[in-house]
């Protein structure tokens, strides 16, 4: 039997790493690379793994500079889009590394996008009732992901370290995401699969006349006005304006489908307005922002269905509403957000989470002590 070519790793150019990201059913935004134009303080490089002339796997690096020197992290947001089922992993993971130690790296920070465990919403919604649980982590799940396991071991084999989570969300991407499964479902199904107060929300918020549209660019300061009023109850520091245009343009000149902005009106008043994301089969609730005014017309729940029929009908098999934190604490401020997303009838997934490999040991150490001093 002739063994297959090794892989090796190159640059390659964003329309070569559009390509692939779009004959696949499944990768991450933050793996596009229209992703870097949102991010501009890094330097962004598309970066291939060839099995000969084959294009095997792709990512988006993100390289942050270490201050004063000419040195980077190098970080790939749940990434890198390679086949994460095989037993070499040292196969992708080793040529990768030299690759970016080439471009200046100390370190490396990958997001792999793999499932570790899963718990249903009745578990959730159980672990929340009962005050001997505290953390997602004390609830037996649903089901353990031997490829997850497998992943992990395969890790902690090759050198690399996980970054620890404490309590509420990871400094980079969520480790626990709440999802709800589309495939094989008719709207009546996922309907169904709600608890009662979601149905009862959708039914209020038709009855009281809220209406649901995708908005234009040029609806974004509407959404940007409501954001931040948002941000101002809810104790969270808001992103400006240009964000979330630059994030529009990048995205839709990838594919006019990926970006769509969401408005929920109540007798012309903006009463919620949502970002949806979308790539192959993978759809996500991204950002939301509700006015505290006519909270009572449900304007959230409806934009929420209504973002979850367009994802049906555009063939998605999941509907992501992204990250929740870990705690089932009654009197956490966070188990409110849980407890939004639960009423949908989806999952929570753990992913294996954010691991770091050291390129260069004296600085990786200068900027893990750095990092956790920002942090304390």
């Amino acid at each position: 039997m002739t063994t297959p070519p090794a892989l090796t790793v190159r640059t390659i150019t964003t329309a070569e790493h559009a390509d692939f990201i779009a004959a696949r059913s499944n990768a991450s935004f933050l793996q596009t690379p229209g992703w870097a134009q949102v991010k501009p303080e890094w330097r962004a490089e598309s970066i291939g793994w060839f099995r000969g002339h084959e294009l095997a796997g792709a990512a988006l690096v993100l390289y942050r500079q270490l201050p004063k020197l000419k040195r980077f992290l190098a970080y790939l947001p749940e990434g890198p889009v390679i086949d994460w089922t095989d037993d070499d992993l040292s196969s992708w993971l080793t040529p990768m590394a030299a690759h970016v130690k080439g471009q200046g790296a100390f370190g490396v920070r990958i997001g792999p996008p793999v499932v570790t465990r899963r718990w249903s919403a009745d578990q959730i919604k159980a672990g929340i009732a009962d005050d001997t649980t505290s953390r997602l982590g004390d609830v037996p799940p649903l089901e353990r992901s031997q490829a997850g396991a497998a992943v992990v071991a395969q890790l902690h084999e090759l050198g690399w370290r996980p970054q620890s989570v404490d309590g509420g969300f990871a400094a980079g991407q969520p480790q626990h995401n709440f999802v709800i499964a589309l495939a094989d479902k008719s709207q009546d199904d996922v309907l169904k699969g709600m608890n009662q107060q979601w149905r009862r929300n959708i039914k209020k918020a038709a009855k009281e006349g809220v209406e649901v549209e995708q908005g234009s660019r040029a609806d974004l300061k509407a959404f940007h006005d409501l954001y931040v009023h948002t941000a101002e109850r809810d104790h969270f520091t808001p992103r400006g304006l240009s964000y979330f245009e630059t994030m529009h343009d990048a995205l839709t000149a990838e594919d006019p489908d990926r970006f769509t902005l969401w408005l929920a009106r109540h007798e012309g008043d903006l009463v919620a307005s949502t970002i949806a994301i979308r790539v192959g089969t993978h759809a996500w609730y991204s950002y939301g922002a509700s006015s505290t005014e006519k909270r009572d017309v449900r304007g959230s729940n409806a934009i929420q269905w209504a973002m979850i029929r367009d994802a049906m009908a555009h063939g998605a098999e999941v509907y992501d509403l992204r990250g929740i934190t870990e705690t089932l604490d009654a009197d956490d401020p966070h188990v409110g957000l849980i407890q939004f997303k639960v009423g949908t009838g989806g999952e929570a997934i753990e992913y294996v989470g954010e691991w770091d490999l050291a390129l260069n040991k004296p600085l990786y150490k200068a900027f893990d002590l750095y990092m956790k001093r920002r942090s304390s």
